[in-house]
């Protein structure tokens, strides 16, 4: 291989379109920019999401949503979700086994919403009021 036979791969290289240069070549007089106006023009600018002058959609509809950065890793499980479990020791690691909580998941507190007959022994998860009284009914207990 010499220097002198390297070419460019067939295709790769497009020949620029000549502007301005009569009738025949499909972009003579106006070049392809249309008639006046500002993108007629040299130099002619809009900036992103200008609609000239009037007011633009992003600025037209309303702000909406919010997602909080804490909820992301903060979760709510119910006294139903206790009852269905298998085990009868509920902390994070059996939570996460059990599909009940997410693996990002970094607080969790038990809601006193539904209803547990069994006695299920809860450690270091933090419980609602009324959800110590349903699980301590049901023979349970709740350790720090």
């Amino acid at each position: 291989m010499h220097l002198n036979t390297l070419h460019p791969a067939p295709g790769s290289k497009r020949k620029s379109k000549r502007l301005g240069r009569g009738i025949g070549s499909g972009k003579g007089k106006t070049c392809g920019r249309g008639h006046k106006g500002q993108r007629a023009r040299a130099g002619g600018y809009h900036k992103v999401g200008f609609e000239g002058g009037q007011m633009p959609i992003q600025r037209r509809i309303p702000k909406s949503g919010f997602t909080s950065r804490s909820s992301l890793c903060r979760e709510q499980i119910y006294l139903t979700d206790l009852h269905n479990m298998k085990d009868d020791v509920i902390d994070f690691a059996s939570l996460a086994a059990a599909g009940v909580i997410k693996a990002t998941t970094r607080e969790v507190k038990i809601i006193g919403s539904g209803t547990i007959t069994r006695a299920v022994c809860v450690r270091g998860i933090a419980v609602t009021a009324g959800a110590r009284k349903a699980i301590e009914a049901a023979k349970g207990k709740i350790e720090a």
